[in-house]
C-alpha cells in the first residue's frame, strides 16, 4: 500500500512538473520584442496619386474565421481560403487608399500559418505597418475540446497604405487588473498603433486601436489613454482614430459617447437616428467599430459600413472618403 502511495505521489509530481514546463513554454514568445513593430515598403508597387479625395477603412478581420471566431468548432482550411478570397475581392472593388486591420494573423496555427497582411497587401498596398499584440508558442483556447486549441499565434494590428508610412509607435494599453495569473500570461495586449502617412506631401496621423472586449472598467481606462494620444496630435496634424472600440453606440455609458458629443470630432458612416451596425455579421445588431476624425483639418466626403464583406469576419468594415483642408 505504501509503495502504491509513493507511485501515485511520484506520478502527481511528474504531472505538476509537466504542467509547469508546459505553462512557461506555451506562454513564451517566439519573436524578439524589437519585431513587435515594423514598417515594410514594397518598392515594386506604385505610390497612390489621388488628386484630392482619399479613402480609409477599418476592419476587424477576425483572422478570417468568420462567425466561428473564438468558438470551439472545426475551422477547416477551406473556410479561411474562401474568406481570404472574399476579402481580397471586396477590397479590390472598394479600393481604399489605407486600411487599418485588427485581429490579423501573421503566423498562426489557427489560420494555417498564412500571412494575412501580405495577402491583402499584394492588392497594391506598398506600405505595411505592423504591430504584434499576441505572441504565444501555444494558446490553450478555446479551452475545450483540446483539438480546438489555437496553438501557436502571432497576430496583431496592421495598417496597409498606398502612401508612405513612417514614425510608427506601438503603445500598450492598460491590462485587466484582477485577471488571474494564468489568464494574464496569455492576455492579448490591447494596443494603440500610431503611424504617420504622407499623402501628397502632407502628413496625417492614424491611430489604430483594439480595446478590451470583456471588462468595461479596463476599456474605460484604455479609452482615456487613447483619448490622450488623440489630443496629443489633433492640433498639429489631421488625425484619424479608428478601429474596434468594443464600445456599443447605443449604450449611454459607453466610452465613445465622449466623442459623439464633441462638435470638433467627426464620426464616419454614422447617423445616431439610424445607426449602421458592424457586429456580428450573421445578423448585425450593434455598432462597435468607428472612424473618428478632426473636423478642423479633415473634410468628410462620404462613408458607409461595407456590408458586402458579409461573414468573412464577425465584424463589418467601416469606410470613409475624405479631403484634407
Amino acid at each position: 500500500m505504501k509503495n502504491l502511495f509513493k507511485i501515485i505521489l511520484r506520478l502527481l509530481g511528474l504531472l505538476i512538473i509537466a504542467l509547469v514546463v508546459f505553462y512557461f513554454w506555451a506562454s513564451s514568445p517566439s519573436l524578439e520584442e524589437s519585431e513587435y513593430s515594423s514598417i515594410t515598403h514594397n518598392s515594386s508597387m506604385a505610390t497612390g496619386e489621388n488628386d484630392s479625395v482619399f479613402s480609409i477603412a477599418t476592419y476587424n478581420i477576425g483572422y478570417l474565421s468568420g462567425m466561428t471566431n473564438n468558438r470551439p468548432v472545426p475551422k477547416p482550411k477551406s473556410l479561411f481560403k474562401a474568406n481570404l478570397q472574399k476579402v481580397k475581392k471586396e477590397t479590390q472593388a472598394v479600393n481604399p487608399d489605407i486600411i487599418a486591420f485588427q485581429e490579423i494573423d501573421y503566423n498562426a496555427s489557427r489560420s494555417y500559418h498564412i500571412n494575412q497582411e501580405e495577402e491583402v497587401a499584394s492588392l497594391g498596398y506598398n506600405y505595411s505597418a505592423r504591430t504584434v499584440n499576441w505572441d504565444e508558442n501555444y494558446l490553450p483556447f478555446p479551452y475545450w475540446p483540446i483539438s480546438m486549441h489555437f496553438g501557436k499565434v502571432i497576430s496583431g494590428q496592421s495598417i496597409l497604405s498606398k502612401y508612405p508610412l513612417a514614425n510608427q509607435e506601438r503603445v500598450v494599453l492598460s491590462r485587466v487588473e484582477d485577471s488571474p495569473f494564468y489568464r494574464d500570461a496569455f492576455y492579448l495586449e490591447r494596443l494603440a498603433q500610431i503611424v504617420k502617412a504622407n499623402i501628397n506631401g502632407k502628413e496625417i496621423v492614424i491611430i489604430n486601436i483594439h480595446l478590451e472586449a470583456f471588462d468595461k472598467p479596463t476599456r474605460a481606462k484604455q479609452f482615456q489613454e487613447v483619448e490622450a494620444i488623440f489630443n496629443k496630435y489633433k492640433n498639429d496634424y489631421p488625425t484619424l482614430l479608428l478601429g474596434d472600440f468594443n464600445a456599443r453606440a447605443r449604450d449611454k455609458s459607453s466610452v465613445v459617447q465622449t466623442f459623439f458629443k464633441d462638435d470638433n470630432i467627426g464620426n464616419a458612416a454614422f447617423n445616431y437616428d439610424a445607426i449602421a451596425n458592424t457586429f456580428d455579421t450573421k445578423d448585425p445588431y450593434e455598432r462597435i467599430d468607428y472612424i473618428f476624425y478632426t473636423k478642423e483639418t479633415i473634410e468628410y466626403v462620404s462613408g458607409r459600413v461595407l456590408n458586402e464583406y458579409e461573414q468573412a469576419s464577425d465584424h463589418l468594415p467601416v469606410f470613409m472618403k475624405f479631403k484634407l483642408k
